[in-house]
């Protein structure tokens, strides 16, 4: 576990920059959902991490070792280093709850904030008209969810790239794109780097909506001009007023490269040749895969090697060496060669024994290693719990 336990801290190094990486030669949807899956599995992995540095060195504290009847030399580790990892570890996985609550109860709270003031506007089915001169234009999830355009924008186009633009933000909401962006918040409060996967995130999520609206619309170019025009036409600086923080809108992002992609031959329906292209592609899938496999391995390896040593240590801690009475009976301190555990090496510097039938004297109602199970009397009782594996 002290090497294991680690790794998911630092996978994402590596599959960050593997994802944005794949994620560029991927088709929007595709893209989204990659991004989003990883950030979720590496933010996963780095949070059982934490928690394992955290269970860690809370089990070499004496209260919790006695508590959980553990003995503190069976623990291994050093406990200079596994207790402060702990309180680090604590720290941090406070910090993110506390972050991941006020991010969630933020994004909550500007929903129903916009909600409550378009709901004092007229609405038209799923169309609400804002009277700000400001041109501006998002998509408002909710149920149901609204598409909100201001009087300037409606000035700002013409009917045929208005009707785009609003297949544009209907995109939004039919593919709950919020909940993507919201879901990749989240996760990069866990690991810092995840951050970076927002900005690709979110040109996914926009040029999906751009797909969505061109094939709705049936023109590409009409689809180009009604973003390419809508940005043009909207003041960041007035829209941000009275727009929510979570939404998505068609004039956010790097418009020049939505609008270039929608101009750009659309893609052949047959497979492509295998080219350098397809090569990287591969490559950093691979690499994507090996990333989030180690972490994920990692952390499980990490979980078993501490779920083993925890058994070692009840087992250890569980023999009543002159200590306190078990089911009743006096305890009692074995000499050597009185240990009748079924075990091949030597326990606590006795020496390993092959109990016969009859023999054995662990406290057990089942057979242990074939040998019939007995009922202690009083002084026979050798192992108290022993844990025989």
């Amino acid at each position: 576990m002290i090497f294991a336990v680690w790794i998911p801290l630092l996978m994402p190094l590596l599959a960050v920059p593997a994802a944005r990486r794949l994620a560029e030669s991927l088709p929007p949807r595709a893209a989204a959902w990659l991004l989003t899956g990883c950030a979720v599995a590496l933010a996963g992995c780095t949070t059982a991490a934490l928690g394992l540095l955290l269970t860690a060195g809370a089990l070499r504290l004496p209260p919790v070792a006695a508590l959980g009847h553990l003995s503190l030399p069976l623990l291994g580790g050093d406990p200079v280093v596994s207790v402060p990892a702990a309180g680090a570890a604590a720290g941090l996985l406070g910090a993110a709850a506390l972050a991941v609550v006020h991010r969630a109860r933020r994004h909550h709270t500007e929903l129903r904030t916009a909600r409550l003031a378009t709901d004092a506007h007229h609405t038209s089915g799923d169309l609400c008209v804002l009277p700000h001169a400001a041109p501006d234009a998002y998509a408002l999830p909710g149920r149901p969810g609204r598409v909100v355009v201001t009087a300037g924008m409606l000035r700002a186009l013409p009917p045929d790239e208005r009707e785009a633009l609003f297949a544009h933000e209907r995109a939004h909401l039919a593919g709950r794109h919020h909940l993507f962006l919201l879901t990749a918040a989240l996760a990069a409060v866990c690991h810092p780097l995840l951050r970076s996967l927002r900005a690709p995130l979110a040109y996914a999520l926009e040029r999906w909506a751009d797909e969505t609206a061109a094939s709705r619309v049936g023109d590409r170019r009409v689809t180009a001009r009604a973003i390419g025009r809508a940005a043009l036409a909207a003041r960041p600086a007035a829209a941000d007023a009275h727009r929510p923080g979570t939404v998505l809108a068609a004039t956010t992002g790097p418009v020049p490269r939505r609008v270039a992609a929608l101009l750009a031959p659309e893609r052949p329906a047959a497979p492509p040749p295998r080219t350098a292209v397809h090569g990287r592609r591969l490559i950093a899938a691979a690499a994507l895969l090996a990333c989030l496999g180690l972490s994920a391995a990692s952390a499980l390896d990490a979980a078993t090697d501490l779920h083993e040593t925890v058994e070692v240590a009840q087992g250890a801690g569980s023999l009543r060496f002159a200590s306190a009475h078990v089911f009743g009976f006096p305890a009692v301190s074995p000499a050597a060669g009185r240990v009748r555990g079924a075990s091949p090496r030597p326990v606590f510097g006795f020496p390993a024994v092959t109990p016969a039938a009859g023999q054995v004297r662990c406290a057990s109602p089942r057979p242990v290693f074939g040998f019939p199970a007995v009922t202690p009397a009083a002084g026979q009782v050798r192992c108290a719990g022993l844990w025989v594996r």
